[in-house]
Formats: C-alpha cells, sequence, structure tokens
C-alpha cells in the first residue's frame, strides 16, 4: 500500500481464500496438454439453418488468433465469425464458432497448424459471446507427487460451499500490471488514445475493485451471507433483487440457492446501499476512485461466488489431474489457487495487448 491506496499490481496474496491449509504446491502448463478445456454448449445445434457451426480443437492458439487466420484463409470479415468464449494459448482447447454460409465451402482446405475441425454442423442463428453453459477443465498438476488426498476435500468444500469467483490473473495482465495504466486513463493522465485499448485497461480497474469487494467478504466473514443492500442473485433463474431481508436471505444463501453480486462500475449499474454499499464504498476508496470515474463504461454485476460440478482428482506418478466444471466467465485459476495455495499463472503471458485488441472486438466492447 502506498499513500493509503493499495497496489494495482495483481498479487493471490492480497486475495483472501476460503480454504485453509498448506496446499499442495506443483506447478501447471509444462506442455499444452496438461490444460484442457472443453467448452459446454448452452443450447442443442439445430443440424439445420443458415449458419455454419464448426467445433475446432486448438493447441498454442487465442481464440482471437484462430480467428483472424480462418477469416482469412475462408475469404471473410472476421466480425462475421461468432464464438461464445474466449480460450487460452496454453492448452488444448475445444469450442464452437459460427460462420456465415458461404464460409463451409472453403472448409475442406482449410489448413491452420495447431487446429483441428472436430465437427460440422448447422444452426439458426450466430453464436454470441456468452452462449455457453460453462466449461469443462482437465489440468494435470506437476511436482506434487502424493498430493491427490490433499487436493480431494478442498475440491469437495469448493463445490459444497462455492468457488470464490475471482477475476483470474489472465484479466490483468503479464505481471498483473494492466490495472495501473487503467487507473490513469480513468485519472486522464493516459497517452493511450485507441479506444479499444482504454477500454480493455479501464476493465482491470473494475476487475481489480471487485476481487478487493470479494476479499473483504472473505476475511468479514461474509462469503456465504447477505448484508442489507446487497444485489443477490438466484443461481437457477438468474434473477437478481435487492436485500432488505439480510438474515432471511442469508439462509437462501446458506442453502447455496443465491449468492451476493459485486459491481463492475459503468453509468448502467447503480451503486450498493446500506451496509453492503458501505463495504463497496471502502473497496472503491482503496483505491482512490468513486463509482462516477466509470462513466465511459456500461457496467455488469457479477455474482461473487460459482458452484462446481462433477470435481474429480486423480493421482498421478509426478502429482494429481483435477477435472471440474465451472460456469462462463469464471476462472480456473481460482480453483487450483485454493487447491494449490501457489500463484497460480501470474508469470505466464497469456494474452498479449494485440491478442487483447483482438478479444475486445470479439466480445463487443461496452463503451
Amino acid at each position: 500500500m502506498v499513500g493509503g491506496i493499495v497496489s494495482l499490481v495483481f498479487d493471490w496474496s492480497a486475495l483472501s481464500p476460503l480454504t485453509a491449509g498448506p496446499g499442495t504446491g506443483g506447478v501447471l502448463r509444462q506442455v499444452p496438454e496438461d490444460f484442457v478445456v472443453q467448452e459446454v454448449p448452452l443450447y442443442p445445434l439445430a443440424g439445420e439453418g443458415e449458419y455454419v457451426f464448426v467445433e475446432i480443437r486448438k493447441t498454442g492458439h487465442t481464440t482471437a488468433h484462430v480467428v483472424r487466420m480462418l477469416a482469412q484463409q475462408l475469404g471473410i470479415r472476421e466480425r462475421d465469425i461468432g464464438v461464445a468464449g474466449l480460450k487460452d494459448r496454453h492448452a488444448v482447447t475445444t469450442q464452437w464458432l459460427s460462420l456465415p454460409a458461404k464460409a463451409e465451402r472453403g472448409l475442406p482446405g482449410l489448413s491452420i497448424d495447431g487446429v483441428e475441425v472436430m465437427q460440422v454442423t448447422r444452426h439458426t442463428n450466430k453464436l454470441a459471446m456468452g452462449h455457453l453453459r460453462g466449461n469443462r477443465f482437465v489440468i494435470r498438476v506437476r511436482g506434487a507427487a502424493g498430493q491427490g488426498d490433499s487436493a480431494r476435500p478442498v475440491l469437495a468444500a469448493l463445490e459444497a460451499q462455492g468457488v470464490p469467483n475471482y477475476f483470474g490473473p489472465q484479466r490483468f495482465g503479464l505481471g498483473g500490471v494492466n490495472a495501473e495504466e487503467g487507473l490513469r486513463v480513468l485519472r486522464g493522465e493516459s497517452h493511450l488514445k485507441d479506444p479499444r485499448v482504454r477500454r480493455f485497461l479501464t476493465s482491470s480497474v473494475q476487475s481489480m475493485i471487485f476481487n478487493r469487494f470479494l476479499s473483504l467478504r472473505l476475511e468479514r466473514g461474509l462469503y456465504a451471507g447477505l448484508l442489507r443492500g446487497d444485489m443477490a442473485k438466484k443461481h437457477d433463474t438468474g434473477g437478481v433483487f435487492q436485500v432488505e431481508d439480510a438474515a432471511a436471505e442469508s439462509l437462501r444463501a446458506g442453502r447455496g440457492e443465491l449468492s451476493a453480486t459485486g459491481t463492475l462500475f459503468g453509468r448502467k449499474v447503480r451503486p450498493l446501499t446500506h451496509e453492503a454499499g458501505e463495504l463497496e464504498a471502502e473497496a472503491l476508496a482503496a483505491f482512490g476512485l468513486s463509482s462516477q470515474a466509470f462513466a465511459s463504461r456500461r457496467g455488469d454485476r457479477r455474482l461473487t461466488r460459482v458452484f462446481l460440478e462433477d470435481g474429480d482428482v486423480t493421482d498421478m506418478d509426478d502429482g494429481y489431474c483435477v477435472a471440474f466444471t465451472l460456469p462462463r466467465g469464471s476462472f480456473a485459476t481460482s480453483v487450483l489457487r485454493e487447491i494449490m495455495k501457489t500463484d497460480v499463472d501470474t508469470l505466464v503471458p497469456l494474452v498479449s495487448e494485440d491478442e487483447a485488441l483482438a478479444a475486445d472486438v470479439l466480445a463487443g466492447g461496452d463503451e
């Protein structure tokens, strides 16, 4: 902390964990095959329609890079290619993309090193960002021989209590420093002109504040409970409502029916009120900011916890393999951090600036 302001560099040790204990340790991503991600579609495909849906398996590419290469080889515009989510480069990932019908004739001749077409079908609408139920992860942790029995109870606790829905280091760039420049953008001190770059960097500040808000809830025993003024979200229907009777709604939250949300500040989202608003204001003040600083952003709400499904740990000779499914928008690193208790992925260059800009175009900026 400098001058009363907390650091804007991403640091796992600054974020309160849910589970106690020393963790299993270990290392990730020794080879791409150590980190396998399978997209879980939001809806079944019709098998007919005006859009071509292609399931690809890629290794060593970001989604944005594959979209760029597909557009070049198929003679279509990047913006005409639909994706549901953006996947890591340092992994083996499987996901769906939608293409205009005219692109189908070029698929037999498609050749991108590290990209394999798994299946092709048709559907009635273009794939849009967020059109996925979640992702299935199968991750090998090396250098942790005999630690499978330590990983299992932590995974079980996360399955029962929910995973702290922190934004992982992927959101903050190599070394976790994107939010520092994002703060300069918000203060009018940055010389960057490209609106995509500015949007990408200020989103890191939004994410940093959310992480602080969630960490304070964990630190103060408010993770599974609710405060008056919270905006709670129902896990089954997605309905959001303001909490007035904190005691009654906390009972429902304790049963896993609903959870608090944190604010990604912007002009379309009202700050929290009452006791929840006081906690949120504390998180903002830690960065020397007010909600008005984010008037250029639309804003959103994000669940403070998510529930993983189908968790499993398999012992390996040099460690273990952990598998689980998470809903869309959540980070596998939040699960791995709880199990391993290490600085998961903070030194992995997952996204370059160029890739981040392309990803921002695919995601559709909100400025």
